[in-house]
């Protein structure tokens, strides 16, 4: 079954609370982050916190991701061993900008892992993409490796690079976020969008994660747990929506089973992207326990 993917919650992994709580606030994934949310001075704490938490807790159905910190710091290396080490199983890459970066961390991943005595591809890779480079190279990263199981858009290093600042217009960022959904889409890999930092406006939050919807995103990141609802409604298929899939799904399998090649339904002719449309569909509504 397809792993529900909607909503990335980032929580800082220095945090011992937040270590123990994160996973109950309705996500389907949490990151834990060792990067931008821990100051320097606490990097190789909030590790040690994290290994602990890794090894001491129960998160349930809830998928766990760590940010770590760029492998081009003092921290990056470490930052894999122990998390390997611990039994991580999903890293979100930062400041990803081309095959090689997923190559270099794919590589040190297998190194631990066989140090280690875990199965090889254990880990996966999250290439969190963050620059202009990043952006033009989204589909080599995409397609990087078997252990890409999906890419992120950040905003906030990318106006960095463009000398902008971050705003609420949908068309800010709209080739950025278009092509990496259509790369993630092209791989068969998620794609989660960036983060909202105003937490107050829940309906420019509501109306940027309909925007990434229609782009083709598959989630989006939220930085705290009231935006959680709001990803999940946007992003899982409504009741009518997956009547009609059902209906698309079994007129085909009657019309195959019947020797029929034209499908009609409700006076429409439904051909095969329209059935694959549904299939997914009806994937997600019973990931998210509908069917």
């Amino acid at each position: 079954m397809k792993k529900l993917r909607r909503s990335m919650l980032f929580c800082p992994a220095s945090s011992e609370k937040m270590l123990k709580t994160a996973h109950l606030r309705g996500a389907d994934c949490v990151i834990f982050d060792l990067e931008d949310a821990v100051v320097y001075s606490e990097k190789e704490n909030a590790r040690k916190l994290l290994c602990d938490a890794l090894q001491t807790m129960d998160y349930g159905g809830c998928e766990i991701f760590v940010r770590i910190n760029a492998l081009n710091t003092r921290f990056g290396e470490s930052d894999v061993k122990e998390l390997v080490k611990n039994g991580v199983k999903n890293i979100r890459l930062p400041m990803c900008e081309s095959k090689e970066n997923i190559v270099e961390l794919s590589q040190m991943l297998s190194y631990f892992e066989k140090i280690y005595n875990i199965c090889e591809g254990t880990v996966n890779i999250q290439g969190a993409i963050e620059t202009p480079k990043g952006v033009l190279n989204a589909l080599e990263i995409a397609e990087a490796g078997e252990r890409v199981i999906s890419i992120s858009f950040g905003t906030g290093d990318y106006t960095n690079c463009l000398c902008t600042d971050r705003t609420k217009e949908k068309d800010q960022f709209l080739y950025a976020r278009s092509h990496i959904a259509l790369c993630a889409n092209v791989a068969g890999i998620d794609s989660v969008d960036t983060v909202f930092f105003d937490i107050k406006d829940a309906d420019g939050f509501r109306n940027e994660t309909r925007q990434a919807k229609l782009l083709g995103f598959t989630g989006k990141s939220c930085i705290h747990p009231s935006q959680v609802p709001i990803v999940h409604q946007v992003f899982t298929p409504d009741n009518k929506s997956v009547e009609k899939s059902l209906k698309i799904i079994n007129e085909s399998k009657k019309a195959a089973h019947e020797g029929v090649g034209v499908i009609v339904i409700d006076g429409k002719m439904v051909d095969e992207p329209i059935i694959k449309k549904a299939e997914r569909i009806l994937e997600l509504a019973s990931a998210a326990g509908m069917l």
